[in-house]
């Protein structure tokens, strides 16, 4: 309980000099973690990077086209995909299962070194993606601290508290290796985070009567939404929020009549909706063109209602899709999923319990507080993705991702963080479980870095 005391006081005096403190220490953990970590055992795909003709090295430590064996600790599982498609552009049709967003970002990135030197291609984009990656991380920190903010207030001690704990529980969360890795999962947080953070706004703004500002965060929060679906598809989701939206504005023209606000409104809310599908359909565009008006034979894909690589591949080459993971083989990554899963749903009911007994009794309404009004209407809103996410992992992803991909979504911090404080402030021991699931959280992020590092599962 110390710690938790601590960071409720330390929430009172510089909060962001406090996450940023903590950030780079357990950054700095992570990294000797990872770096000292035994070297390759289940997998040596790292070896496959572009060699110089000098290396002699066969475990793949040191020499591949210059890059810093320090840094081959991190290039492991899906990175490696990420660093050859954003040196050479998309070459085999399996590869467009990954971020066209996050590659061509990678590529962009990368490109700014442009001097001459010994260090290949590869090298350089390593050097980038883990850069990116822990900036980005670090960010999203600071963006979930602002959106927490903006949300609950920072009137009350408890609030400031809150605020503080939520961004806390993000540095460590259970993505552990993978946020500081070349991995979209840190560029996806801050994205979706800054997509739900002008949204909150916009909420702001809509009840301060600002109904230009409000237009322009809708869209903005769109455009943030659309670009993190470029990076993972699973950014699309978040696009529900203007689909509930867009169903309340349907009820409320039912009922009310058709006005000349109401109509703007649901342009504006329609029009976000399109922004946000557009960051799924674009890559998908480029793609069909790459592969469906140039070849004699097109792809099978191409033939279909809906011409999308993305859902191709990952079913032909990927083995996704509705149930196809629910194999006794896969049990155990069932079993590893289960608790972030578990948290997600739990969290998800927290939110709508919350909201509709704040309904019950009123407080949730419009003349009952703007702070109030707009808490409840977001906890609403943000658990809707969230349980979307939940359920689609469990039936139809390869399941065990959920722990790093859940790393861009606020409402499950906010649900362990209002009861670490209740904790705090009670001692009951009933709540004392979400101490220990925290405490549990960091020791699996220090054993993930490990088993990331030597290139061994579960990571």
């Amino acid at each position: 309980m110390a710690i938790w005391e601590h960071a409720y006081k330390q929430a009172l005096v510089h909060p962001v000099k406090s996450l940023t403190a903590i950030f780079w220490t357990w950054k700095l953990l992570l990294f000797l973690v990872i770096t000292l970590s035994p070297g390759p055992g289940y997998d040596t795909c790292t070896t496959l990077l572009p060699r110089n003709s000098d290396t002699s090295d066969p475990a793949g430590n040191f020499g591949y086209a210059g890059l810093p064996a320090i840094l081959l600790r991190f290039v492991r599982w899906d990175s490696i995909y990420f660093l050859r498609v954003a040196e050479r552009g998309y070459l085999f049709e399996q590869e467009w299962a990954w971020g066209y967003g996050y590659t061509k970002l990678l590529s962009s990135l990368t490109s700014i070194f442009n001097r001459t030197d010994d260090m290949g291609g590869a090298a350089k984009i390593a050097i980038v993606g883990v850069g990116l990656s822990h900036l980005t991380h670090f960010l999203s920190v600071l963006a979930l601290y602002g959106l927490t903010k903006k949300a609950f207030g920072t009137e009350k001690v408890s609030e400031k508290a809150f605020c503080f704990i939520s961004a806390l529980l993000h540095i460590i969360t259970p993505a552990g290796a993978f946020l500081s890795a070349p991995y979209g999962e840190p560029v996806f947080s801050l994205l979706n985070f800054a997509g739900f953070y002008l949204y909150a706004s916009a909420l702001h703004s809509d009840r301060l009567g600002k109904s230009a500002t409000r237009d322009a965060q809708l869209i903005l929060a769109a455009s943030s939404f659309a670009i993190a679906t470029t990076v993972r598809s699973n950014g699309v989701i978040s696009g529900s929020l203007f689909a509930y939206d867009c169903i309340v504005l349907f009820f409320q023209i039912a009922s009310g009549g058709v006005s000349m606000e109401a109509v703007h409104r649901l342009i504006i809310t329609i029009l976000s909706g399109i922004i946000v599908g557009l960051g799924m359909v674009v890559p998908q565009y480029v793609a069909y063109t790459s592969y469906c008006t140039t070849e004699a034979l097109p792809r099978p894909w191409c033939q279909r209602l809906i011409p999308s690589i993305y859902t191709w591949v990952q079913a032909e080459y990927w083995n996704v899709g509705f149930l196809r993971y629910w194999t006794l083989s896969n049990l155990p990554l069932f079993c590893l999923a289960a608790p972030m899963l578990a948290v997600l749903i739990l969290s998800s009911a927290w939110s709508f319990r919350t909201f509709f007994r704040a309904s019950e009794k009123g407080t949730a309404n419009e003349g009952n507080g703007h702070q109030e009004s707009i808490k409840h209407r977001v906890l609403l809103q943000l658990a809707i993705p969230q349980a979307l996410l939940a359920v689609a992992a469990l039936t139809t992803y390869h399941v065990q991702i959920i722990n790093r991909i859940s790393s861009g979504y606020p409402l499950w911090y906010w649900y362990i963080a209002a009861h670490v404080l209740e904790t705090c402030k009670s001692h009951k021991p009933e709540n004392r479980a979400y101490t220990t699931a925290i405490q549990g959280m960091a020791m699996y992020g220090l054993i993930q870095a490990v088993l990331f590092g030597s290139f061994l599962p579960p990571a």
